[in-house]
């Protein structure tokens, strides 16, 4: 644990820091640890029960093709394999064999008796280079003692998650009964709806700002409109887009990329906006966004370069060598975040 060198951050909130990186000597494996320290004093109780959720699913599942491999866990971290892909509300998988691939997935943790449980996310399903499935993210998984009752209606839920996720990215692959089972919630699930999800929407979004799952939409709702105002403002500035983006501390920070006139200082624009009332943490000039064919910004090969995901843009841009190889320079051009 100690030896770990942290490349980029990839998710922060109360309960923990999720830090891609590599042990010290071995750059050429890169792996993930959830870090458990420096939290607040009442999230340290919850973070540990998630933790010890995750650390027991994982080493439940191990061998399994498609979900991480736990290297080693303790109260202070646990340290995973690394699972390189998108997820899939970037990747938006439309081909038959990625959720046949997915299924299997699931038939596997069934036969281990496991149940993720959150698998309603799209972040939480990834789609690598390849086309096959990953699953991440096993803090609220649930390892059972037997087949009983409710770890039936658990694996029935996750399995209606994936049919929801491909009706959501690919309808035309989802069959009359498969519309059926997205429509079929279970008992556990309607009560959960009328009760216990209320309460969950009502903590992680109005208290921790958690209205994109990542607990970084809140920094772009409150602060990008005047952000925003501030750089049009400003002389020299043709484009301006703002994400958000996970920082050390368990805080969100909000990335600039700006299409300016040549000659235009980045640190003269980061101090300017400021001045203007605007509170863009990072500022990057490029010499253009990407854009898709009909002209729309693609804003997820922005959310990469400003979480440092470098490795995963050959894969959202393939196909279009142009594309390419504006992601790559303005990857290139990213500055320090700490």
């Amino acid at each position: 644990m100690t030896e770990f060198v942290t490349e980029t951050i990839l998710k922060t909130d109360e309960f923990s820091e999720t830090q891609k990186g590599h042990l010290a000597g071995a750059p050429e494996r890169p792996l993930i640890r959830r870090v458990l320290t420096g939290l607040p004093w009442w999230a340290h109780p919850i973070a540990q029960r998630l933790a010890r959720r995750e650390a027991r699913a994982l080493a439940a599942c191990r061998g399994i093709a498609g979900v991480p491999q736990l290297i080693a866990a303790d109260r202070r971290a646990i340290l995973r394999s690394y699972s390189d892909g998108l997820p899939l509300h970037v990747a938006q998988p439309a081909d038959p064999a990625f959720y046949r691939d997915a299924a299997r997935i699931l038939r596997e943790l069934r036969r281990a008796r496991v149940t993720h449980n959150d698998l309603a996310k799209a972040q939480n399903w990834l789609m690598t280079a390849e086309g096959r499935a990953e699953v991440i993210d096993f803090q609220l998984a649930r390892v059972h003692r037997r087949r009983g009752w409710l770890f039936r209606q658990m694996a029935y839920e996750d399995f209606r998650h994936l049919l929801k996720q491909k009706r959501r990215f690919a309808p035309g692959l989802l069959s009359a009964r498969g519309r059926r089972i997205v429509e079929d919630r279970t008992a556990g699930s309607l009560l959960w709806r009328a009760t216990g999800k209320r309460l969950y929407v009502a903590i992680t979004r109005g208290l921790f700002d958690w209205s994109d799952g990542e607990g970084l939409g809140g920094r772009a709702e409150r602060d990008a409109p005047a952000t925003e105002a501030a750089f049009r403002a400003l002389p020299g500035l043709r484009s301006v887009v703002l994400v958000p983006f996970p920082r050390s501390g368990r805080t969100a920070g909000l990335y600039a990329f700006c299409e300016a006139d040549p000659g235009t200082d980045a640190a003269w624009l980061a101090a300017a906006q400021r001045a203007a009332g605007g509170s863009a943490d990072v500022v990057q000039i490029v010499d253009a966004l990407p854009r898709g064919a009909n002209g729309a910004i693609r804003q997820e090969i922005l959310q990469l370069v400003a979480q440092g995901r470098s490795d995963a843009l050959a894969q959202v841009t393939a196909g279009d060598p142009a594309l390419a190889a504006l992601a790559a320079r303005i990857a290139d051009g990213r500055p320090a975040v700490g």
